[in-house]
């Protein structure tokens, strides 16, 4: 096996031509992209030069305090994602806190589980292996959890006859939201069922395709793959299905009635 070969910045310099020439054919075509295209990129520069240089200070000063602030972070951001994803919302804390909470939850618990139990490193919240893999696990439940919530907020409010017609029959909130339910979580689930299809057959995925350019061999770099979608899958399981029922909880009251004042449009909140 070949070791891990160092790209230079004059290597980044290269590849970034491509995108270079995707916004050139967006200005020409008049796309409107040119723009948005620039600022995710020098927004992508920017993060990943400044989480390098303070993954690489954790790393070396190998604190569980410090990494338990960076992992609390992390989730802040992508819970701001959650909630920022959402055409209609929860109004108030509500509107970060279900989804936030849900994903960080299942997101903490499966994290947990798997560097105590299953990778086991020394010590088992070494920043080196908490902190890369809880990023991967809230990345997908993340993705999961904002789109399980917009479709269940979205659905809700356009069944909201329905729905309150199933409720002045005599049926709880559980089961006259259950078709909007089932709607959401489909909807949550459908990334993570695609992603596991893929994977392998049309698609290497990152951390396995890292492994193997630094110089791993392949079946090794298989086996942390498939525990890392085994984790992913079974996160975003929970975190959908927390943050789909809670925010029901929230859109209902004990006496059975639908609560869409607590529903902001995106911009309103």
């Amino acid at each position: 096996m070949t070791g891990y070969i160092d790209l230079t910045y004059f290597d980044l310099v290269l590849a970034s031509v491509l995108l270079i020439i995707n916004g050139a054919i967006s200005i020409g075509l008049r796309l409107g992209l040119g723009r948005q295209l620039g600022i995710a990129a020098v927004r992508m520069i920017v993060q990943l030069l400044m989480i390098g240089l303070v993954l690489k200070f954790v790393f070396t000063a190998a604190s569980p305090w410090l990494t338990l602030l960076v992992a609390v972070l992390m989730v802040g951001f992508a819970g701001r994602e959650i909630w920022a994803r959402q055409h209609r919302r929860l109004a108030g804390l509500w509107g970060i806190g279900i989804g936030g909470s849900a994903m960080m939850a299942a997101g903490t618990i499966v994290t947990v589980i798997a560097l105590a139990g299953l990778i086991q490193p020394e010590p088992w919240w070494s920043p080196r292996y908490a902190l890369p893999l809880f990023g991967m696990i809230l990345g997908n439940t993340m993705t999961g959890v904002s789109l399980a919530l917009d479709t269940l907020h979205t659905t809700v409010h356009r069944e909201r006859r329905a729905i309150e017609a199933q409720l002045l029959l005599g049926r709880n909130r559980w089961a006259a939201v259950m078709p909007s339910t089932k709607v959401a979580l489909r909807s949550g689930f459908t990334p993570i069922i695609n992603s596991m299809s893929a994977t392998g057959v049309v698609s290497l995925p990152g951390m396995m395709t890292g492994q193997i350019l630094s110089g791993v061999d392949p079946n090794s770099a298989v086996k942390y793959q498939l525990l890392i979608m085994f984790l992913i899958g079974g996160t975003t399981g929970l975190g959908v299905l927390g943050a789909v029922f809670a925010s029901i909880w929230r859109l209902t009251d004990d006496r059975d009635r639908l609560r869409l004042d607590r529903l902001v449009v995106s911009g309103e909140a």
